[in-house]
Parts: structure tokens; sequence; C-alpha cells
């Protein structure tokens, strides 16, 4: 990237919020109208595709819990692989602040055709989305790591400030987003999510006299920095022909796979063969074409991880092969996790008693006006902040941070009058996925001073603790909906306690993956490994996606507590033999903590 002098580097930090440089607040704040659109777009795909057609306010498609979840998984699957693409186009080419500048407009696009609310702007919609998130979300953090280049101390404390703008935007855009879909329509709820990106845009390119250099067009033939001890332990391991050959067989098999699923369900259009070469089957049953090539890609994907990573020396092999271990769990993690998504969202729809009267109504208005207003006011305070430091030099990008905040305050007092109005109340779908965010934002101190105290745990066991509570999650579903009749609804305690589980095992689980990998994998391998670490998330969403568009079948044949019981058990077997595996993971590692 480009060269960041010292000088210049303290004349950046001259401007301070909070102790911290005003830029950094200015990455906050533009991915927060980020996260705000992607999830106020997320909350709603499962719950708008699967909708009845008739016999409601406002009717969705009316597709099946396995379709929808078929298209939404291969979206949330190449949300985690376009990254690797427009990291390197932006590390190669058009520099980070570029890279967020058109991610974030292709990005509008997306949200923009979706709330149009036709078949073919759908996918036009999710398409953009794809590409946009694959040029905005590896670079925004890279620029954040270009800033505290001469200050890596610190660095940490921005990346919790940074982490606190991806969960405020998160709960806001399920919070309103949602409200204005199952309130007014669903083209609200995707258009709002379209708005708040262009404003978020918008103000990161005003704010460009901000940055200087930071995050700007690389210059050409700067070579990597690496340490003294990542010389000694390094070896050259050029790419060969066949990993060539092995990197695009894999990746041409994935990509049909994960675009095939939903063409094949939906379109009845198989890209690929119906039958596998040989006949291979599973529990009795034959396994699909597809299912055989995609296992044939991850085969093929394998093989060349484990060839690069026999041909380095010892120590830094001994540390990838702890990273390939920790993304296994990692996709055993996302596979539950994600059914926030989909059979969660379908869970809280259909079996979850959200009608409130009387006493309990008011009760539930007060604790969502307190859960809205309070955070909303402390990021205003931000807001506030920001503008004394930066006004002068961005008056441009102040203001429209003031237009996106009055709007968002106007919306939140308009939707909290409208309920206190209203009598009685029907809780929205969607409200329940911001509880995911407003228990991050809640516990995210605790466990940061529990890692950094002497009782800090393992890698091995935070992930072990993290798979056991999403699992003991999913329990408390499956024990709440255990013999439920049918026509009987239960009670909204067992899905906020789920929520609040899944949380604690995200914090314990969700942040030490990604730090791992940069601690064991030295710079020069450090794509590689990021990319395996993206298709590890990327396939547990799929799976996630896959899994959770059964939830109708798996009811139908056995229960819904079956269903859920699967998600309980899975997690907390891996939980414990990661734990078990621990000995021989610090062992791996060599000294890493």
């Amino acid at each position: 990237m480009s060269t960041v002098s010292s000088a210049q580097h303290d004349e950046f930090f001259k401007s301070k919020v909070l102790g911290h440089p005003a830029g950094l607040f200015v990455l906050f704040f533009t991915e927060m109208w980020e996260r705000f659109s992607f999830y106020g777009m997320r909350v709603l795909l499962i719950n708008f595709l699967t909708m009845a057609i008739v016999g409601v306010d406002f009717p969705g498609w009316g597709w099946s819990a396995e379709n929808a979840g078929a298209l939404f998984g291969t979206y949330a699957g190449l949300l985690y692989l376009t990254p690797i693409v427009g990291g390197i186009i932006a590390d190669k080419l058009i520099g980070y602040r570029w890279a967020v500048v058109v991610g974030a407009l292709i990005m509008t696009l997306g949200h923009a055709a979706m709330a149009i609310e036709t078949e073919f702007m759908l996918y036009l919609g999710l398409g953009f989305l794809v590409l946009g998130t694959g040029f905005f979300k590896p670079n925004i953090t890279s620029i954040i790591s270009e800033m505290y280049k001469y200050l890596p101390e610190k660095k940490d404390g921005a990346y919790t400030i940074f982490y606190m703008g991806v969960n405020a935007g998160a709960f806001f855009g399920m919070l309103l987003c949602g409200y204005l879909a199952e309130r007014l329509g669903w083209s609200w709820g995707f258009g709002l999510a379209g708005i708040f990106m262009l404003l978020g845009t918008l103000q990161f390119w005003l704010s460009k006299p901000l940055f200087g250099k930071v995050g700007g067009v690389p210059e050409k033939g700067k070579e990597i920095e690496i340490s003294e001890e990542e010389k000694k332990d390094y070896k050259a391991n050029p790419f060969t022909l066949i990993d060539k050959v092995l990197i695009v067989a894999s990746s041409i098999i994935g990509f049909l796979y994960l675009i095939n699923d939903p063409v094949s369900k939906i379109g009845s259009m198989d890209l690929l063969p119906e039958k596998f070469f040989v006949d291979l089957s599973f529990g009795g049953e034959p396994i699909s074409g597809s299912i055989g090539y995609a296992l044939v890609g991850l085969l093929l994907f394998l093989v060349l991880v484990i060839g690069r990573i026999s041909r380095y020396s010892k120590v830094v092999r001994d540390r990838m092969i702890a990273v390939v271990i920790f993304a296994f769990f990692t996709v055993i993690f996302f596979l539950c996790f994600e059914q926030a998504a989909s059979s969660l969202v379908l869970f809280a729809r259909d079996s979850v008693d959200r009608e409130l009267t009387g006493a309990g109504a008011l009760t539930f208005n007060i604790i969502n006006a307190l859960l809205t207003i309070i955070p909303l006011g402390i990021i205003t305070w931000v807001l506030i902040l920001l503008w004394k430091q930066t006004h002068k030099k961005i008056l441009g990008a102040n203001i429209v941070l003031m237009i996106c905040f009055l709007g968002i305050w106007g919306l939140v007092l308009w939707m909290l009058f409208r309920e206190f109005s209203g009598g009685d109340v029907e809780i929205t779908v969607s409200w329940f996925s911001i509880l995911n965010s407003f228990f991050i934002i809640a516990f995210a101190s605790f466990f940061s001073k529990w890692w950094e105290s002497k009782y800090n745990p393992s890698a091995a066991l935070k992930y072990g603790i993290g798979l056991v509570l999403v699992g003991l999650g999913f329990g408390l579903l499956a024990f709440g909906s255990y013999d439920l009749a049918e026509g009987v609804k239960v009670s909204m305690v067992w899905l906020i306690l789920a929520y609040l589980f899944h949380t604690l095992g995200e914090l314990c689980l969700s942040p030490v993956g990604l730090s791992y990998v940069s601690k064991l994998v030295p710079a020069r391998m450090i794509a590689l490994m990021f990319g395996m670490w993206y298709l590890a998330i990327a396939i547990g969403n799929k799976i996630a996606a896959s899994l959770g568009g059964m939830v109708d079948q798996i009811k139908e044949d056995y229960s819904l507590s079956t269903f859920f019981l699967i998600f309980t058990i899975v997690p907390i077997a891996a939980g414990l033999l990661v734990a078990v595996l621990n000995p021989l993971l610090k062992k791996l590692m060599h000294g890493v903590k």
C-alpha cells in the first residue's frame, strides 16, 4: 500500500475522539451504516421469501423453507468468498479507500434493486450485494490496520470501538428495517437499508481530507515487511503448476455447487450432472451429483492445503495445521450459529407467542424504548464529539451524518409512539434478531477483561466453551418446544435465552478465530490461510442455511424439538472434542498464545 511516514502518522493522530484519531470514528460510522443495511436486509429475506401469499397483511412469495434456505445459503457463502478477491484488487490496484467506496456504491444498487420486489431484481440485488461486500468487507478493516501501524498497542482498543459500530449498525438495521417491513410493507424495509447505505458512502467519501495517504492507491514494488523470526522460520514455497491447477479446479467446482443449489431447486435446472460418476450413499440414501462434485472440490482444496503445508519448515507447518483444525471447528460453530438467519426466523414467526396485552404490553414497550433510546443516545454523543473535532475539516461529511441521525431518531420516536399508543402488542419477528447485537454490546467488556486476566483460557478451550454454549442455547429451544401440540406456541423466554447463550458462545469463539490466524501464520502466507478461513465460514453458512431449510420436513417427520436437538448434540460433542485436543493444539502452536 501507499507509504505513510511517521510524521504524517503523528499529524493524523492530532485530532482525537475518546483517545483515538477522528478517522477511526469516520470508519466506525461508515461500517455502522453498512451493517445497518446488511443486517436490515438479512433479517427480512427468509421471512419475505417464505411468508404466505394470501391471508396476511403483507404477503411474501410463499416459497418453501428448503428453496429459501438454498438461495440464502448461496448468498451467505459467496459473501465470505468475494472478499478474498476484493482484498487482492485493493492491495494490487486501487487501494483500500477506493475499494470501500466502490463496494458501498455497488451494495447501494443491490438494496435499491431488492426494494422493487420482482424475482429478477431480487437475484440482481443479491448479486450486487455479494460483489459490493467483496470490495467493502476486507478493506475497511485494512484501513484501521494501516492507521495504527506505528501504535500497535492501541490497535486492540481501536478494533473494540470499531466492533461496537458493527453491532450498533446491526442492532438498528434489524430493528428499523424489520419494523417497517412488517408494519408498512417489504419494500419499505429493503428501501430503508439502501438509503442508509448510500448516505454512509457519501459521508465516507467526503471525509477524504482526514485520511491523507492512509488507505491510498498502492505503490508498485513495495515488499511485504516480515520480522526476523519469520525470516528464520520462512522457507520459500512458490505456487507450483499443480497448486495452480488445484486452485482453479476447486474454485470452479465450489462456485458451480453454490450456484447450482438454488438454481436446481428453484429453477429446476442443473448446472452439474444429476448423478455422480460413481454410486455413493450416506445412511442408505444416495448422494446427489451436486453433493458428490462438491465433495470432490473440497477434497481437491484439502490436497492443495496439505501439499503446501507439508513443504514448509516444521514450526510454520505445525502452526498452519493448528489453523486447519480451528477452521474445521469454525465450520461446525457457524452451521449452528447461523440458524439465526433461517430456522430461528421461521421459529419466531410461526411457533413463538409474540402477542402481549395489558401490563405485559406496557412492560415490553418500556423495555424496547430503553433498549433503543439509550444506545442511540450514546452513539449520538460520539457523533457530537466527532463534529467538534472535525467540522472545520470535513463539514460535508458531518452534515451527512447529522442527517442520518436525525432520520434514525425520527424513525425510532415514530416507532415507539406508534407502539405505545396501540394498546396490545404483537412483537415483530425481526425484533428477536436484535438480541444478538444487544447481548454483544452488554457482555463484550466482560469477555475482554476475562481474556486479559490470569484466567484467560487457551484458544482450544475458548473454542470448546463457545461450541458448548451455542449447543446449550439450542438445548433450551429443544426443551421449550418438546411435545408441542399443533397450533400451540411456546413462550418467547426460550428464544430470548437461546440468543443469550448463542451470543456468549460467539464472544468466546468468533473474535478469537481471525486473531489466531494472524498470530499463527507468517505474513508471506497470510493470503492463502485467510482465504481458507473465509472458506470455512462460507461452508458453515451454506450448510446452516441448507439445514435450516429442512426445519419444516424434520418437524413434520419427527418434531420441532428433534430439529433443535440436532444442533444441541453436534456442537456440544465438537466442543468437548476440541477441549480434549487442547494439549495437541498447544504443541502445534509452538508458544503462540
